[in-house]
């Protein structure tokens, strides 16, 4: 009777968060901008598919990041100093977490935190696997809010917060600041954050970077359009949109696009959504930065930038900040 319980709550909890899924799809459908939140794009396609944009020779982020995280790893591990707990904001299974992990001074453990927790679950099994010595305590939960911390076996001298990437880029700047005091929070007294930053660069390399000429990230966000058919009931034509990005140089920002190629209506939870011709979706805003910029956003936020590296042409930034 037990597991039985136990079970119909596991339902209940997915039934409560598919329809909560559900009305966000459909307000971002009905607003005057339509759009879509960028965590629908990875269901197990969507994740193949965004590895190999990293690959892609237009998509610069990763291997700019990783080039620049190689470099620094001495320096990083000298300002975390030993047994620091890695808490990880977007669970990783990523070659850049393990080289964290790798390069530390006896961590005292990882702590890996994101909403969905089959990934989750997986990803942190990962790790564990790789580091049979490290304690690893998976957090389910919605990172963009203050979640309790669990307490490792070994009490850690600070906390790490990590968020690689340019993942802070897919929040509004109101957002963003909101996320990095929740990071505040988290790291806790004597705590710090290293986080990727994207940078602002000419519109060229930007728009490229999002439009690649082998039509890997197109295919990516229309998948997004095909996952919402498979789980929530949606109708969309596949074939009645194309991918675009666009660089909105007076935001800051990148804009993916879905745009309508022909006046259409599409149905998704007994509702129906009109699309005019050359009308567009916005699936993700990925934010650009200067490096000053994102300096005083995360002073805001009631952290010290201690630290900053760049590569060569200063496309991307890796920050190591302290709290206050």
């Amino acid at each position: 009777m037990k597991g039985e319980a136990l079970q119909a709550t596991a339902l209940t909890e997915q039934e409560a968060q598919s329809g909560a899924e559900l009305a966000e799809i459909m307000a971002g459908l009905g607003a005057p901008q339509k759009s879509l939140s960028p965590k629908y794009f990875y269901d197990e396609r969507g994740s193949e598919l965004f590895e190999a944009i990293c690959e892609l020779p237009e998509y610069y982020l990763t291997r700019t990041e990783m080039a620049i995280m190689r470099g620094s790893f001495p320096e990083i591990a000298r300002r975390a100093g030993p047994r620091v707990s890695v808490i990880e904001f977007g669970s990783g299974s990523s070659l850049k977490t393990r080289l964290l992990l790798e390069h530390l001074e006896e961590p005292a453990a990882y702590v890996p935190v994101d909403i969905s927790r089959d990934h989750l679950l997986a990803a942190a099994a990962a790790v564990a696997s790789d580091f049979p010595e490290l304690e690893v305590l998976p957090v389910a939960a919605d990172f963009t809010r203050p979640f309790p911390l669990p307490e490792p076996g070994e009490k850690p001298l600070r906390n790490l917060v990590y968020f690689p990437g340019s993942t802070i880029g897919n929040f509004s700047p109101r957002a963003a600041h909101d996320l990095l005091r929740v990071m505040h929070q988290e790291a806790g007294e004597n705590g710090a954050l290293l986080i990727g930053v994207d940078l602002k660069k000419d519109p060229v390399i930007l728009e490229h970077a999002y439009n690649d000429a082998a039509g890997v990230t197109e295919e990516f966000n229309l998948n997004m359009l095909r996952r919402l058919n498979r789980e929530f009931g949606a109708d969309f034509d596949l074939q009645a949109f194309r991918h675009r990005a666009v660089y909105d140089e007076p935001r800051g920002r990148i804009e993916m696009r879905l745009i309508s190629l022909c006046n259409q209506r599409v149905r998704i939870g007994g509702r129906a959504f009109d699309f005019s011709r050359d009308e567009y979706l916005i699936t993700e805003y990925s934010h650009k930065y200067g490096l000053e910029e994102f300096r005083q956003m995360v002073r805001r936020a009631g952290f010290e930038a201690n630290a900053v590296w760049t590569d060569p042409q200063q496309w991307f930034s890796l920050h190591y900040c302290h709290r206050d």
